[in-house]
């Protein structure tokens, strides 16, 4: 019979015999886990209470209330203190000294010396105040005694008995023994509660003025969102900047260094204050800190802002409301006012809110404009609500290449006399020749007598640092691209902003991240009114701005990417900067797709139909009487100087240099004379229309015979 072997291994290698005996593996018990020391388990469970949110939230709490206490005395003992000294004037004038008011300084001195003289005065007093109050109790207690004999003889007479005589002096007696009694009855207590109510005064003193530690207040106290400004506040975030000069300078003011400041006042969804440094102490030296004062005035970075008004050694603090940047505006009037239009002369673009909540309302009367920042910051869309405000005054017109060619200016198709969109070396092309077009316009309309008057004219150009940056040359070796004297793209828009504002001729221009190659010297200093979103660098933000606006403290490389989109900092004369500024912060509008295509039919209700050309076509021969009936497009009729325009923006090489004659000439020959309406020259759509049916049917019967 064959046995059952037991092992108490696992084999290694599997049984192959069904008739070898079965192996069995014994697997045993754990060995039991080691009981965990009584010390340990203790140190745990005190660990773990000490460290509880309950036992934490009770200790803070109870530290706050005892420190209160302390504090309150700290606070009763300083009023006490500069109440029976001099003290309080001494602080005031070193206040006065280190602002450099010396005229506040001597008269703080002169209320400390009559402050001396009347507490000398006081102290000579209380070398005769014993004599004197004793005469005056020895006087006034026999008077009194008299008085209440006198009253009672007075009784004695009126009761006729003589025992009344000392009626009201004993009466007076007794009220002085009952008085004796309550105190004795009364003392004892007094003296155990008169602490306590000590404590408390103390305490509700510094319960008052939060005289703790951040650390022992609760955690909405202790977290420093939403903190309200005040004076200390701001001061003492100043003495913690890390400048020298400063917090020596505050310390020797003690607790008046907010004479520095002017009033806090509100200012939309924040505060402004006015700081005037001690001397020594730079206005630059508190702008290059901005972060550590922000943090110091516990808010975050792009919540203060730091300009230069015109007094010296001055600075303009605004600070927000904790969060309040980061709530949208409203919706932008050219959404919710459908009967709003333009005035391109007189008017200005509803543009957005300047940090304060008022509207930041932009003219655009003869100002070249450009807008710049990084990618994806909403320069379009503020670029584009100028544009539809505009495009509310039928008189001006436009001309538009967008280089970027997602469909952002797809709208205008139909108002634009050009809109030109794709971001290829061919549409650079054309849009050069568009500008160059609007450079012959420009040339025009300073031929003209002087005193013409001739519409807005918005020459503009999305996403420009393409053009800039394009490589191509054209048949006489000359650059699209580039900054130099050759590039033709640049030197046309040099040529607008030398003499287009005097013929109303404006370039508008929209880049990304400029830097000297991207976007020129001379072309950006060329724009009156210059607006950047958010960049990179302070570098960055003197090529959008300018030296001037970043010295007065612009700072565009501030605003934080992808969080502050909408937000420029804008340096024009077109709009209200406070007195002393340089430059203005604007959260502008968003305005969609969708409502923009609203706001654009609106536009092309007020005016005459235009047919925008989106494809200039070059080096082919040209059919000018088809060119004059693309040019004039759905209108009954067109002024002869306006198909003059449109002409040399659809071909600057055929028709920039056409004159009238030109344009007669080539109508009369085929039937279409232009005529006067209104008192102007015209030219009639059915007749250029007709003209060209009856050449065709002609060229066809020619053909045919």
């Amino acid at each position: 019979m064959s046995e059952n072997v037991i092992s108490l291994h696992k084999p290694t290698d599997p049984p192959t015999d069904a008739n070898a005996p079965t192996l069995l593996t014994v697997v045993p018990d754990p060995a039991p886990a080691r009981p965990v020391p009584l010390w340990i388990r203790s140190g745990r469970a005190v660990r773990t209470a000490v460290t509880h949110d309950v036992t934490k939230a009770t200790a803070r709490t109870t530290a706050r209330h005892a420190l209160y206490v302390y504090g309150g005395g700290r606070i009763l003992a300083r009023r006490t203190w500069e109440a029976r000294t001099p003290a309080r004037y001494e602080r005031l004038m070193r206040a006065a000294e280190a602002a450099g008011n010396l005229e506040e300084a001597r008269e703080w001195e002169e209320r400390g010396q009559r402050f001396r003289e009347a507490r000398h005065r006081r102290r000579m007093d209380l070398l005769t105040s014993p004599i004197d109050i004793a005469k005056g109790a020895a006087v006034g207690t026999g008077v009194g005694i008299g008085g209440l004999v006198l009253l009672g003889i007075a009784m004695a007479v009126a009761t006729k008995d003589a025992t009344d005589v000392v009626t009201p002096l004993m009466a007076v007696i007794k009220f002085i023994n009952l008085m004796i009694t309550i105190v004795r009855v009364v003392w004892g207590p007094a003296i155990t509660v008169g602490p306590f109510l000590v404590l408390l005064a103390l305490w509700s003193v510094g319960a008052h003025q939060k005289a703790a530690p951040a650390w022992s207040m609760p955690d909405n106290l202790r977290s420093s969102e939403g903190e309200p400004i005040t004076p200390s506040i701001v001061v003492k975030a100043l003495r913690d900047l890390g400048v020298s000069a400063l917090r020596n300078a505050i310390k020797d003011m003690g607790d008046a260094g907010a004479s520095m400041l002017g009033p806090i006042r509100i200012a939309g969804c924040g505060v402004e204050v006015d700081v005037t440094l001690p001397s020594g102490v730079s206005t630059i030296e508190v702008q290059q800190r901005r972060r550590k004062l922000a943090e110091n005035l516990t808010r975050h970075e792009h919540e203060v802002f730091i300009t230069i008004p015109e007094a010296a050694r001055t600075v303009r603090l605004w600070i927000a409301d904790s969060g309040a940047l980061d709530e949208p505006i409203g919706p932008s009037p050219l959404v919710t006012d459908e009967t709003m239009t333009a005035d391109y002369a007189k008017g200005r673009a509803p543009w957005g809110q300047d940090l304060r909540g008022d509207a930041a309302a932009l003219s655009l009367y003869q100002r070249h404009l450009l807008i710049t920042g990084l990618s994806n910051q909403g320069k379009t869309v503020a670029l584009r609500s100028l544009a539809l405000w505009l495009a509310l005054d039928k008189s001006v017109q436009f001309r538009m290449g967008d280089l970027k060619g997602a469909g952002d200016w797809a709208m205008f198709d139909g108002l634009a006399t050009t809109l030109i969109q794709g971001p290829t070396d061919e549409h650079v092309i054309q849009v050069t020749e568009m500008v160059e077009g609007a450079v012959a316009e420009m040339n025009r309309r300073l031929m003209s007598p002087p005193g013409t008057q001739f519409p807005a004219l918005i020459v503009l150009v999305d996403e420009a640092q393409v053009a800039f940056m394009c490589p191509v040359k054209d048949e006489d070796g000359r650059f699209y691209g580039g900054s130099k004297a050759t590039s033709r793209y640049f030197m046309a828009v040099r040529k607008i902003h030398n003499q287009g504002r005097a013929v109303n001729v404006l370039m508008w221009q929209g880049t990304q991240d400029p830097t000297d190659q991207n976007l020129p010297k001379l072309v950006r200093e060329g724009a009156h009114t210059r607006a950047s979103l958010a960049l990179g660098t302070e570098s960055q933000a003197r090529m959008a701005l300018g030296d001037k606006a970043v010295d007065g403290g612009a700072a565009p490389n501030l605003l934080r990417p992808g969080l502050d989109q909408g937000t420029l900092v804008v340096a024009s004369s077109g709009i209200d900067i406070p007195k002393g500024q340089s430059s203005i912060t604007v959260r502008t509008h968003y305005v969609d797709d969708d409502a923009a295509v609203a706001i654009i039919e609106r536009a092309k209700a007020l005016r005459d139909g235009v047919t925008t050309l989106t494809v200039i076509e070059r080096d082919e021969e040209r059919d000018p009487l088809a060119d004059i009936a693309q040019v004039v497009g759905n209108a009954p009729r067109v002024r002869t100087k306006d198909v003059l325009s449109r002409l040399a923006t659809l071909n600057a090489d055929a028709y920039g240099g056409w004159s009238f004659i030109d344009l007669k000439r080539v109508l009369d020959d085929a039937g279409a004379e232009p005529y006067k309406s209104d008192g102007v020259m015209v030219v009639a759509r059915d007749r250029v229309l007709r003209a060209l049916a009856n050449r065709d049917t002609d060229g066809s019967a020619s053909a045919d015979g």
